[in-house]
């Protein structure tokens, strides 16, 4: 399937969106406008989109802070699973962090998404025990 990988744009914004509130990636307390707004505008950042037919069918938030590389918001249109863009998408993410001289992708997972875990393992990610905290400065 021929299938075209780029940087988002401003434009996109809506059909992200809606992407990601199709793959069920969307938490109460986080805006996936500001957060689509903040990678697409950041020097450290972006959010790659996956075309097929000029339709966005994936798309990985990606960032990093000079040391580690993150993978956020990784969708795939539900209609187009199977079809290997995940895995795809996820290969650009990481390449975009290999140009950028980040050596390290992380990326969490919500309990209740726990079952993208096997996908992720033959990507060859790993589980890094880790205690991870955190603080809401907002409120």
């Amino acid at each position: 399937m021929p299938l075209h990988i780029r940087d988002a744009t401003a434009e996109d914004e809506h059909q992200i969106i809606a992407l990601w509130h199709s793959c069920g990636l969307v938490a109460p307390h986080n805006d996936p406008g500001a957060d689509f707004r903040f990678a697409v505008a950041g020097p450290a950042s972006t959010v790659l989109v996956a075309l097929a037919d000029d339709r966005i069918v994936a798309s990985a938030m990606v960032g990093h802070d000079g040391h580690r590389g993150w993978l956020y918001y990784v969708a795939c249109a539900p209609g187009r699973r199977h079809e290997r863009l995940g895995s795809r998408i996820v290969a650009a993410g990481e390449e975009w962090l290999r140009f950028q001289g980040v050596a390290k992708v992380q990326l969490m997972i919500r309990p209740a998404n726990a079952a993208v875990v096997p996908f992720y393992q033959q990507l060859g990610y790993e589980d890094m025990p880790r205690v991870l905290m955190s603080k809401w400065l907002n409120g």
